[in-house]
């Protein structure tokens, strides 16, 4: 009598399933940052800690569209090493135009700058989807979409305001505060789904491709919300 054939493992599905609600809920308006601190009376320490605290915060919870950003760019290429290049380039560039922004030199509007950021994450799950592997032209694009985030920080810090006792290290804080999240974002999803699911046959089908329409999907009301609704 011939064995039946065991169905394949359904595990990964229904943990994608579990998680696509919670992508979907970043959709929903983001608390602002508040900061009820009399910076005069911190020192130079209390200011770093602060705007530390700032930039991690930035990212999670609040920065929901910088949160489906990350994800997009982990999820085609699920190994550290590509997301960890990636991350880099993108961090390089934010950090130019964040620098930039709060000297004063640049001033982008953010009438502009937030769609394009929405956009960024629409083209990355759009190529997640049609692409089979990570081309080496993504680190250009990822690094010039990581000036347009940039600019997207600089407007949260902006409405924050630095603090004249410590101005450059307060934004080198909060820059590094960004970064952590952001490598908290990465390894999350590389302690999910990367470290066990990376070289599966049904990764591209049953993770990249649910994830990125989900993610896709929030990021085309995202880019239609900020052009006409906002």
């Amino acid at each position: 009598m011939e064995k039946a054939c065991s169905a394949p493992s359904l595990r990964l599905p229904r943990r994608v399933a579990a998680v696509l609600p919670l992508l979907v809920l970043l959709a929903l308006p983001a608390a602002a940052h508040v900061l009820n601190t009399d910076l005069s009376k911190l020192s130079r320490t209390e200011i770093f800690w602060t705007y530390l605290q700032l930039g991690f915060t930035h990212i999670i919870p609040l920065g929901f569209d910088h949160i489906l950003f990350i994800i997009s760019l982990y999820i085609l290429e699920p190994r550290l090493k590509p997301v960890l290049m990636q991350a880099t380039a993108f961090t390089v560039a934010h950090s130019i135009t964040l620098g930039l922004a709060m000297y004063g030199l640049i001033s982008p509007p953010s009438a502009i700058i937030e769609p394009i950021i929405a956009l960024s994450i629409l083209f990355v799950a759009i190529e997640n989807i049609i692409a089979d592997k990570l081309n080496p032209w993504r680190l250009l694009v990822v690094f010039g979409f990581g000036l347009v985030h940039g600019m997207g920080f600089a407007s949260a810090l902006t409405g924050l305001g630095l603090p004249q006792k410590d101005y450059f290290g307060s934004l080198i804080s909060f820059n590094v505060g960004v970064e952590l999240g952001q490598v908290t974002v990465i390894l999350l999803c590389w302690g999910l789904v990367g470290r066990w699911a990376a070289e599966k046959s049904w990764y591209k089908q049953r993770v990249v491709i649910p994830v990125s329409v989900v993610i896709g999907l929030v990021a085309a009301y995202w880019t239609v919300e900020r052009v006409f609704f906002t």
